[in-house]
């Protein structure tokens, strides 16, 4: 049974991300052909949008673990740094038939986790400092079952590449919004309506720009945690582990400082400490389920 879910969703993960891919560049294309046709130039922007849509798509599929790792200010270690650490990943992949990941580390007190890559063959784990210190033995081995069971499921595919495209999002936002107090040279009546459409296109992305990249996130986020939950616990056969691990994490009140909202979203543990809001309309465009659910799932096992 477990062996049919992980297939299942390894197939849909391939999908999901070629699915994402594609509408990242009719999205992209879709803006700037806007843009071109105010400028009254559509066909140069046209052609813009997709050599940039497509360099992006190319990076974001390749080197997203290597821009997720230096967002994060992660390093990378060898085995002779943290022989406790590496043992206990060498045995979960072990059991669980995966290649040995690299292991990097953030020099950072706030306990959390991450994985990330494109594939099981070129995947990272990352943990900071303060994980390291502040779980025990079976806690910590909850955690990185679960974070070898995202690399397993090919959820790391997918929010690496999320944390590439997602950002380009915003930064074509942040051009648009500054563009607004540009204005245009023409002084003819063509002139000033392309820029009425120009200043009405930056109004529209600077308000549903961050709302896009948070339901992008949201479409990979929410469900890949419960599945990487149970399969992490089914690796280990101990759901106390991790259990006892989410509860302590997110007790823990100092936020992750090399977090930032593009990669929040690959943390086991919302990195924002001290800054959830607590109402509905805030839970619902949360990345991370709540805690007290997926303890309750593990618990029920």
């Amino acid at each position: 049974m477990r062996i049919t879910t992980v297939s299942n969703q390894i197939n849909n993960n391939r999908f999901r991300t070629w699915l994402i891919i594609g509408l990242f560049i009719s999205f992209i294309t879709t803006l700037l052909y806007m843009y071109g046709k105010a400028m009254g130039d559509v066909g140069g922007f046209v052609g813009i949008a997709l050599i940039i849509s497509g360099v992006m798509s190319f990076v974001s599929y390749y080197f997203s673990d290597r821009i997720v790792l230096s967002l994060s200010k992660a390093k990378q270690i060898n085995k002779t740094d943290n022989p406790a650490l590496f043992h206990i990943i060498e045995e979960l992949t072990h059991a669980d038939k995966l290649p040995m990941p690299k292991i990097y580390v953030i020099d950072d007190t706030a306990p959390n986790a991450f994985a990330t890559g494109r594939d099981p063959q070129h995947a990272v784990v990352c943990v900071t400092t303060g994980i390291l210190q502040k779980l025990n033995k079976s806690e910590l081995e909850g955690v990185l079952a679960h974070e070898l069971s995202h690399v397993k499921n090919y959820d790391i595919r997918i929010m690496s590449i999320v944390v590439v495209l997602v950002g380009l999002v915003t930064l074509l936002a942040d051009f648009f919004s500054r563009s607004l107090w540009m204005g245009s040279n023409r002084g003819n009546r063509e002139g000033n309506n392309a820029q009425g459409v120009f200043l009405l296109i930056g109004i529209v992305l600077m308000i549903i720009s961050p709302l896009i990249a948070t339901l992008i996130q949201l479409a990979v986020s929410r469900k890949r945690e419960f599945l990487a939950d149970a399969s992490g616990a089914l690796l280990t056969r101990y759901p106390e582990g991790l259990a006892s691990a989410l509860e302590k994490i997110s007790k823990d009140k100092e936020p992750l400082e090399a977090a930032n909202n593009a990669t929040a979203h690959l943390y086991i543990v919302n990195p924002f400490k001290g800054k959830d809001i607590n109402n509905l309309f805030a839970s619902m465009f949360n990345t991370h389920p709540p805690i007290e659910e997926r303890v309750r799932i593990l618990r029920s096992m």
